[in-house]
């Protein structure tokens, strides 16, 4: 399999995550890859030009995170990240949208950084922001739990990506619980793995 990758996206820290719980990590070769420059390669496999992108053994382009790590988690034999059936699954999948959105709402906040200031922009700033925090809120109010499923994979890999990108907007004030939450998490070997680079 390839996976067009950076390792700083939190999309494909999540894939990683979930590559190495499957025991797959070593049957990926990782293509480094820019998406704002769009790259043939990439473009070939994924019109929209984003990261992650899985190619199979067989060639078929998957994209993007949710997509591929149910993928991954269909291959091997190692405990399922998506639960079968029941209230779990629906638990764990909505852990993951959660975890999606502070994503979304951080990376969108991130690529506008630096750009001239105007109402619309801020506005949009603004809302972005806010959906983090409640999202975060709702987090605090109802932990995510320790069993490791694509639920709390995605939550750990937002908050590392809030640590990462605004590291000076302090998450963890007045969410105690989260916080203890996601240290642990952050402990655990494929996480800890994943960690982006140094900014």
């Amino acid at each position: 399999m390839k996976l067009f990758y950076s390792p700083s996206s939190p999309y494909v820290r999540k894939v990683m995550v979930c590559a190495i719980l499957r025991g797959l990590d070593g049957q990926i070769e990782t293509v480094p890859t820019n998406p704002h420059q769009s790259p043939p390669a990439l473009l070939g496999a994924n019109p929209l030009s984003k990261v992650p992108c899985l190619v199979s053994d067989d060639g078929t382009a998957l994209f993007d995170s949710p997509v591929i790590c149910e993928y991954l988690d269909s291959l091997g034999s190692a405990p399922p990240l998506f639960p079968a059936a029941g209230p779990a699954r629906w638990r764990a999948l909505v852990l993951q949208a959660i975890g999606d959105g502070i994503l979304d709402a951080a990376v969108g906040r991130r690529m506008e950084q630096g750009r001239p200031q105007e109402a619309a922009r801020d506005a949009a700033m603004a809302r972005m922001r806010g959906a983090a925090n409640r999202a975060l809120d709702s987090l605090e109010a109802a932990l995510p739990g320790d069993g490791l499923d694509i639920g709390t994979i995605t939550v750990a890999c937002a908050l590392g990506y809030l640590d990462f990108r605004f590291g000076a907007e302090p998450w963890r004030d007045g969410r105690p619980g989260l916080a203890a939450w996601f240290k642990r998490m952050e402990a655990l070997p494929a996480i800890a793995r994943t960690a982006p680079p140094p900014a």
